[in-house]
């Protein structure tokens, strides 16, 4: 089994395959500047901690879960961590180590671990400080990830499962529509599907592989628009100034868009570029896009920052291979966010919407939308794969937030109905049930 990992700034990433009868680790990252670990897995665990002192190990376990591989992953980290160890301690729980640096301590009270899934936990050190005075911290310790006999383990309590992406307070999986998607998914036996939709009003939630790490194609160009109109309302960028086409990000012509046609030198305001980016899912458009904010780390950092642990660009589009990943909670987060104006101000946020709603693919999500209601989303189509996700209102105001993405034999087009009924079905629910709050 091969490890992928991603370096911008520090970042770490583990993707894995899926053992049989057991959760997968998604992907862990630990943020340095805010001393913040986010772990993913692709179905829903419940984490043990303890704390280990001289020198100061967090350790925390996923039961139930298997990373299937015998050897200890390490990644140093240097500054007030030292190192982080991914390992399996067992047949059936996947273990995660962080060591602080010699002369670094935490108290127990000053640790937060806590979901906003019970697929995706985040560790918070609310202060690491300097050891005190005599505490050497120079213990010599075992470099995997079994603990040493005898040391004394301090529990640390796992907090509640609070509220999705900080924004949306979770309430309970839609049990019966759960059913109804399944005995669907049976009639499509060939194809690989991940989802996950909140009703904003309530917080029920349908959840099928949400967090499983998926090719992003196209739906990564969601994201981008994000962190676009991000550096408008910083201004540090601005819709009317003149982004000029070079070569180099020209996408291969077996691509979307109209812009891989233009000659060298076409000049574009960016406003034009990031609505072709979206409406017809232009790649040349989204390679402007992405130089003009600094390039493929520092968006993946950003999104790092907004808790998407499995949104990565690894290459300019068009991107057939499928290197850069999300998954539909990533999907989902995002909307939740931007929703909740946590990351636009108004009058961005309300372009991002406008721009969304007049995407041209309207086979997918929208197909299965009844009369009145209104999507701004993004679609995502490679050979082996359909996506799509975004913000679904219905005539009632009635708001829901959606994210799908499919594996397909290529080219498969039964792929599309299939998202069309999801879509049909999660609407036909919650618009008939919008007034029911629990699920039996």
């Amino acid at each position: 089994m091969r490890f992928s990992f991603l370096l911008a700034s520090v970042i770490s990433i583990v993707l894995l395959s899926s053992p049989v009868k057991a959760a997968r680790l998604q992907s862990w990252y630990f943020d340095p500047v805010q001393n913040q670990l986010d772990i993913t897995t692709d179905s829903g665990v419940q984490p043990k901690a303890f704390l280990i002192h001289n020198p100061t190990r967090l350790v925390i376990d996923l039961p139930g879960t298997k990373n299937l591989d015998d050897n200890t992953i390490r990644k140093s980290l240097g500054s007030a961590v030292r190192e982080i160890r991914l390992g399996q301690v067992d047949s059936q729980t996947t273990r995660l180590v962080i060591e602080l640096a010699p002369g670094y301590t935490v108290s127990p009270e000053k640790l937060l671990i806590q979901g906003d899934s019970s697929s995706h936990w985040i560790v918070k050190f609310t202060s690491i400080e300097r050891a005190a005075f005599g505490d050497s911290q120079a213990v010599v310790v075992n470099t995997n990830v079994n603990t040493n006999a005898g040391e004394e383990q301090i529990p640390i309590q796992i907090g509640a499962i609070s509220q999705f992406a900080g924004v949306v307070p979770l309430g309970k999986e839609l049990l019966e529509l759960s059913s109804q998607l399944k005995t669907l998914i049976a009639r499509y036996s060939f194809l690989s599907p991940g989802m996950f939709f909140l009703d904003l009003d309530t917080g029920n939630y349908l959840d099928f592989n949400g967090e499983k790490v998926f090719p992003a194609a196209s739906t990564i160009k969601f994201p981008i628009l994000v962190a676009l109109f991000q550096e408008v309302d910083a201004g540090r960028v601005k819709l009317n100034e003149t982004l000029v086409l070079r070569r180099d990000l020209k996408a291969e012509a077996a691509g979307s868009g109209v812009l891989q046609y233009k000659p060298v030198g076409t000049k574009l305001s960016v406003l034009e570029t990031a609505t072709k980016m979206i409406t017809i899912s232009d790649n040349t458009a989204t390679n402007m896009i992405i130089d003009r904010l600094g390039g493929m780390a520092k968006l993946n950092q950003r999104f790092r920052s907004w808790g998407l642990q499995n949104t990565v660009i690894r290459n300019l589009l068009g991107d057939f291979k499928g290197t850069n990943t999300t998954s539909p909670k990533d999907l989902v987060r995002l909307s939740a966010l931007v929703t909740n104006k946590k990351l636009l101000s108004s009058t961005s946020y309300s372009q991002t919407l406008a721009i969304m709603r007049r995407v041209e693919n309207k086979r997918l999500l929208p197909a299965g939308l009844g009369k009145g209601a209104v999507i701004a989303h993004k679609t995502g189509t490679l050979g082996v794969l359909l996506g799509d996700a975004g913000i679904i209102e219905l005539p009632s105001g009635k708001r829901y937030l959606a994210g799908i993405l499919v594996k397909r034999p290529f080219g498969d087009k039964r792929a599309r109905d299939f998202i069309s009924q999801v879509s049909k079905l999660v609407y036909g629910y919650l618009g008939n049930n919008a007034s029911r709050i629990n699920e039996q």
